[in-house]
């Protein structure tokens, strides 16, 4: 079985994991989910409307953080659209701060599908709860999660837990099969210029991929989709009157590997080791 489930995942770059938390767990994180935007502290929302945004995503790591869809907030940071719809994510740090999310993160399922994929010593680096919210759930972009999450060598895995059932109407994923073996495209970096104004930089220009190279892979509740981290992946916007939930997070291999020095997010303690062979 791990090795089936392991060329699966090295021929495809992703893996599709049916059932793997039950309707009950399912529920458990989905209340946890929805009661964060009532969590949402009043102050938080004038970040996003300045040059402050950069500085509160960069120090999100070990924080539980609120992000809000880009047309949620008005001028004078008043919601123009309801509670429950307004954030786009929270993160990064759930899988540390939350007990529900930590109580998953951390399941000896998690655990045994690391070790079936082959680390040796896994830790989580970041986590996020996704809302994609009816109607107004933005799209996420072509990319692979290796710009963002970067060791060398590459090891960044992510585990993407469908809390609703994703459909072709309310965003779910898309992947180019297989486009994992042709390397990383580009990193996201902070900035290494002091002149600049912009804390956080891509280091070369954003990539086209052609859109008929995507294959849509809707799944149901409870759902575990595993993410290598240089398959060029995305999700459409929701246009549907339905809501797109899920967990995510993401493991890197810490033994014999380097965590790159001018990523985003620079842990201020060792991120949290899921095993150790």
């Amino acid at each position: 079985m791990a090795t089936e489930l392991y060329d699966r995942f090295d021929r495809d770059g992703y893996l599709i994991v049916d059932d793997f938390f039950s309707s009950s767990e399912v529920s458990e994180l989905l209340k946890a989910g929805r009661t964060l935007p009532k969590q949402a502290p009043k102050e938080d929302r004038s970040a996003f409307q300045n040059q402050n945004r950069d500085k509160y995503f960069i120090e999100s790591g070990d924080k539980i953080r609120f992000f809000f869809e880009a047309d949620a907030l008005g001028p004078n940071n008043e919601l123009l659209v309801p509670e429950e719809y307004s954030l786009n994510k929270v993160g990064h740090s759930l899988h540390v701060d939350h007990p529900v999310f930590r109580k998953y993160t951390f399941d000896n399922r998690v655990r045994e599908l690391c070790w079936q994929l082959g680390f040796q010593r896994p830790a989580v680096a970041q986590s996020m709860y996704m809302f994609k919210n009816p109607n107004v759930g933005g799209e996420v972009t072509s990319h692979q999660d290796a710009t963002y999450l970067y060791t060398e060598p590459s090891s960044v895995v992510g585990f993407w837990i469908a809390l609703e059932d994703a459909t072709l109407e309310n965003g779910c994923l898309k992947f180019i099969r297989g486009s994992h073996k042709n390397g990383i495209h580009r990193r996201f970096v902070r900035n290494s210029d002091p002149s600049s104004k912009e804390i956080l930089i891509y280091d070369k220009p954003e990539c086209v991929y052609q859109m008929s190279n995507f294959t849509a892979m809707p799944v149901k509740a409870g759902t575990l989709v595993v993410i290598h981290g240089s398959v060029v992946h995305r999700s459409e916007p929701n246009r549907s009157k339905n809501s797109r939930h899920a967990y995510t997070f993401h493991v890197i291999e810490t033994k014999g590997t380097r965590w790159s020095a001018d990523n985003w997010l620079q842990p201020n303690e060792p991120f949290p080791i899921l095993y150790e062979r």
